[in-house]
């Protein structure tokens, strides 16, 4: 027997999974837009041992979508999603660029070089890419409140 409670938990759940991939699809196309343009899609299909643009946009997006649903999980503990978007830009600046994707390209992470000039940049992008994904999110879900 589901129970009005139970039903209204499972509906703010699905809103916020919902609201969070579409942030995070449009965040993805707009810093992979960007991306492509530095020349930095093949850097992340290298990883899968791959040089195609396609194979690059489809990790890419595929990280965006965890990052996201990393996001929304966040929502959970704050309504601050400007706040929280901070958070999470730093949070994925240091899990990608940092740790995952240097140890996956064989060298190493990368925290010795944090405040290079590229690596600000890098952390400039994964900000921008989480206060978008918190300005669609919080979009989406104030739409349906």
């Amino acid at each position: 027997m589901v129970v009005p409670q139970q039903t209204s938990t499972a509906t703010n759940y699905s809103s916020i999974v919902k609201a969070a991939l579409i942030g995070s699809t449009v965040a993805g196309i707009l810093f992979g837009i960007f991306m492509q343009m530095m020349g930095m899609i093949t850097v992340i299909a290298s990883m899968a041992g791959s040089e195609s643009l396609v194979v690059g946009w489809i990790m890419h997006m595929m990280i965006s979508w965890i990052f996201g649903l990393g996001y929304g999980a966040m929502t959970l503990f704050s309504s601050r999603y400007y706040v929280l978007g901070v958070i999470h830009g730093v949070l994925i600046w240091i899990v990608g660029p940092l740790l995952v994707m240097p140890i996956m390209m064989g060298m190493g992470p990368m925290f010795g070089q944090m405040f290079a000039s590229d690596q600000l940049m890098s952390l400039v992008t994964h900000l921008a890419f989480s206060l978008i994904l918190a300005a669609v999110f919080s979009k989406l879900v104030h739409k349906h409140a």
